[in-house]
């Protein structure tokens, strides 16, 4: 992305901010705006923190499927996980998510015309991109406008006289989080990509989305070393409050204190090592072997990080960041903003169709399931038919979680890490270590959490391998609509084709008509990081000593 676009989609964010928060800013000549002219104040400078991060970082270049990071970027999330199946043309959402090949019955087969790999990669043009058919471009673009918008925090923070000491740490501490979010979302989804640390800065040095995940940890280190020195609760609680908007601060978002953020922090650095290593669980089999991987398998001291990391995370009640659509200068819309949003109603009409394979991991009679969704309706599709529809605010159990609901404010999208995603990780690490009864308490605790209402699992006597077999089933109920499905599918060796090593066994399927089946083998063999798109690698060609940005294992 060139430097200008990034500066002027800056400037669009201040303006927007300056109008949402009814805060006066000093434009000058309206057809000449600049950050300088309206970020020399701590008002001025709390319009950027807050306009910057959330329209560049999650709303500008998403309104293509939805109107936010939350329907677009999280809708393929789910959609490569196999969570929803989606049969409209609009950003390739009908073709990317479908498998190499289904097997299922006796010896029936269904195999894909257009594997995904090659067609992927054909629509990795610029002029793809400008046509909406590139699915490798929005997660780039939002995460370096992100960057670049906390980029310009950092350089204007302190330069402002008027800030005091603490009000200047927690907008760095602000944009640090921020800077370490968009590393992560950047290193966990593609194999190459940039570092770029100044504002309006540029490079062409190409890195490994190993080396772009270790710049994540940095950033997220240095928030919580300068959270740390922060003394003046006041400043720091006044300027946070100011950042967030308005509608983002109900259910289990808000204003975090310095503990609860840390928490938060720790969270992220425990997914950033989970997510970006193997954890093969294939076939109801521990361990294995993925060839062709773009990453290496979790070692004994990778589950003692997480681990660590884990038990100093998020705890239940604390504070995290979310976000909510408002009737008033939303950031995103009840109708269209989420993928929650993009699934909920009657399958027959809605973008996004939930699909078997998500279903079929709610346990028997497990609450959640019963409250979320209805199966009046059949909605036939070769490569997804399905029964299910999600349900508005839910069927009306008390205390159960629900997974869809129209009304202005009242679905809760996750931005950041959460309770349960920090205690299944707890979870996994427990099993993956040999704790395995441990482990599963952490399961029934999300599943109580939840309002599941099923027996616990812990002290049942299961084996290590039952005992992922619960994990893997609570991560893809609990966490769905959070981002991380499609991340998780990788790791456990699912996304991979079966000669590599992978695929998903034992998978519900249904026919067009309704037969199902229960012995499904599926192969997706899916690129597992993506390859840079050529928005970038084209108009900004890789230096001498870059990493590729073509994944070169596929």
């Amino acid at each position: 992305m060139s430097k200008n676009k990034l500066k002027y989609m800056l400037v669009a964010a201040v303006l927007f901010a300056g109008a949402a928060c009814k805060k006066e800013l000093q434009v000058g000549n309206p057809n000449q705006p600049t950050i300088g002219a309206n970020v020399n104040s701590l008002s001025g400078l709390e319009a950027l923190a807050q306009g910057a991060t959330f329209i560049n970082g999650f709303v500008d270049g998403d309104g293509w499927l939805g109107n936010s990071y939350f329907s677009l970027p999280y809708g393929y999330s789910e959609l490569l996980a196999d969570v929803v199946g989606a049969d409209a043309a609009n950003q390739a959402i009908s073709v990317i998510s479908v498998p190499d090949n289904v097997t299922y019955g006796s010896s029936q087969t269904l195999t894909n015309p257009s594997p995904q790999i090659p067609f992927i990669r054909s629509y990795n043009t610029r002029a793809n991109t400008g046509a909406g058919n590139n699915v490798l471009y929005y997660q780039w673009l939002n995460g370096y406008a992100l960057n670049n918008a906390e980029n310009a925090i950092l350089s204007y923070a302190s330069s402002i006289s008027s800030l005091t000491s603490d009000e200047v740490k927690t907008f760095q501490a602000w944009a640090y989080w921020w800077k370490g979010y968009a590393y992560a979302e950047i290193g966990t989804q593609y194999y190459s990509g940039l570092i770029v640390d100044t504002y309006g800065g540029a490079s062409n040095n190409y890195q490994t989305h190993d080396v772009i995940i270790a710049r994540s940890n940095y950033y997220l280190a240095l928030a919580a070393t300068t959270l740390a020195s922060i003394s003046n609760t006041a400043d720091y609680t006044s300027t946070l409050t100011a950042l967030i908007p308005t509608q983002f601060q109900a259910g289990n978002g808000g204003v975090p204190t310095v503990a609860q953020w840390t928490r938060n922090i720790n969270t992220m650095l425990a997914r950033n090592i989970l997510l970006n290593k193997l954890n093969p669980f294939v076939n109801g089999v521990v361990g294995g072997t993925i060839s062709k991987s773009s990453t290496t398998a979790m070692t004994s001291t990778d589950w003692n990080s997480v681990l660590n990391y884990a038990k100093n995370g998020i705890q239940q009640g604390d504070v995290v960041f979310t976000g909510h659509s408002g009737t008033v200068n939303p950031v995103f819309s009840a109708g269209g903003g989420t993928v929650s949003a993009l699934t909920t109603g009657t399958n027959t009409n809605t973008t996004f169709k939930i699909t078997e394979r998500y279903t079929q991991f709610f346990g028997a009679g497990d609450a959640r399931l019963n409250n979320n969704f209805s199966t009046a309706t059949l909605y036939n599709n070769p490569n997804f038919t399905t029964r299910y529809s999600l349900v508005s605010g839910g069927n009306g159990a008390p205390g159960v979680a629900v997974l869809g609901n129209l009304t202005p404010g009242a679905y809760e999208v996750f931005i950041g890490p959460s309770f349960e995603e920090n205690e299944l990780m707890l979870a996994e690490a427990n099993i993956m270590l040999g704790n395995t009864d441990q482990g599963l308490a952490y399961v029934d605790a999300v599943r109580t959490y939840q309002g599941a209402g099923v027996p616990k699992v812990s002290g049942t006597g299961l084996t290590q391998a039952k005992a992922m077999a619960q994990l893997t089933a609570e991560r893809r109920v609990a966490l769905a609509f959070r981002g991380v499905s499609w991340y998780d599918s990788r790791r456990w060796g699912w996304s991979y084709a079966t000669s590599n090593g992978g695929g998903f066994y034992n998978g519900v399927f249904l026919t067009v008509g309704g037969t199902v089946y229960n012995n499904a083998t599926i192969s997706y063999n899916f690129l597992d990081y993506w390859d840079v798109p050529a928005d970038e690698s084209v108009l900004n060609p890789p230096g001498s000593g870059s990493a590729a940005t073509v994944n070169p294992n596929f």
